[in-house]
């Protein structure tokens, strides 16, 4: 068991890595999610405070989610393929080294990993592992990692790792949302942070065509197990056909999630011969990480997910058997 003593003492090995380093590369997994994005902006933005050479990059070919295009250095992210090795690659909110995806190859050259996460099951694969599954976020590692950098948060730092625990707490809703999270939520909105102004520009800037998405997902909305699952499905062509973005699917599963009496929520994405899944559980005593994990995915205990080398059909008869109520 890692004791407070020696997180301290990682956190200030981690500081002095980071302030010591004359290049520094900053990525989280493929597929970003606001915690991945608030997590990676609000690094950056503090080591740039604190005079450090950053650069922030991505996992994959994508850009970044569009939908956290408000927060200050999201202009910053640069392709991996551009940059030259680091002295320092910090590897956030991402367990293992396959989640960098793209961005593994510039990780394993830099002259270290240092990993900041907050997944239970993480591989702690750094040469530093600042890792805390208590923590309802990575951001929050970042912010409480602050004080230990010698920089003081600002309010585009504070409204970054805001987003990122806002998205990652399900709007401060699932059982992560602790007393520390809630602490940490205001001493950033002490700081600066509009709330209301960044729960409106994630939650309710959707466009037409991200509605009208939604509203195909819905429209399929299925019951299944015995009534203890439910779920719904993005074919291949909805996307083109409704002009909605990759991105704007992110919180479609949080939506579904409102159906009742059920132990499993689940989200299956067309993705040419393979599916991606999104998992949530609304049961307690449910491990949606183990079962993401199962299929080569990872995630949470309540919010998962993974991509399946299946067809739309075959995984959602495959996923289905291994959840409550199937035939697994």
């Amino acid at each position: 068991m890692t004791t407070s003593s020696d997180a301290v003492s990682v956190e200030r090995a981690v500081a002095q890595a980071l302030r010591a380093a004359r290049s520094v590369v900053v990525c989280a997994h493929v597929n970003p999610d606001g915690d991945a994005v608030g997590a990676v902006l609000a690094l950056t933005l503090a080591l740039r405070e604190a005079g450090v050479n950053v650069v922030p990059t991505l996992a994959d070919a994508h850009d970044a989610p569009a939908t956290y295009r408000f927060l200050e250095g999201f202009d910053l992210y640069r392709p991996c393929a551009e940059l030259d090795a680091p002295d320092v690659f910090v590897a956030l909110d991402t367990p293992t080294w396959a989640r960098l995806g793209d961005a593994e190859t510039l990780a394993r050259s830099a002259g270290a990993v240092v990993v900041v996460d907050h997944h239970s099951d993480d591989a702690c694969f750094g040469s530093l592992n600042l890792v805390d599954s208590a923590a309802a976020s990575t951001a929050s590692i970042v912010w409480r990692l602050l004080p230990v950098l010698g920089v003081a948060p600002t309010p585009a730092i504070a409204a970054a790792c805001y987003v990122a625990l806002m998205t990652d707490t399900g709007r401060f809703s699932y059982s992560n949302t602790t007393p520390r999270a809630l602490r940490d939520a205001a001493d950033m909105i002490e700081v600066g942070v509009d709330a209301r102004s960044l729960y409106s520009k994630v939650y309710e800037s959707r466009t037409a065509p991200a509605l009208a998405l939604l509203g195909r997902v819905l429209s399929r909305i299925t019951i299944a197990n015995n009534g203890r699952v439910v779920y719904s499905w993005i074919a291949a062509n909805d996307l083109a056909e409704t002009g909605a973005l990759a991105e704007e699917t992110e919180n479609v599963v949080d939506i579904v999630r409102q159906t009742g009496r059920v132990d499993a929520v689940v989200i299956f994405k067309e993705e040419g011969g393979t599916t991606k899944v999104s998992l949530r559980a609304k049961c307690p005593t449910l491990d949606v990480g183990a079962i993401a994990r199962s299929f080569g995915g990872g995630g949470h205990v309540a919010a998962a997910g993974a991509t399946v080398d299946l067809p739309l059909q075959d995984a959602i008869a495959t996923v289905l058997r291994v959840l409550p109520g199937g035939a697994a």
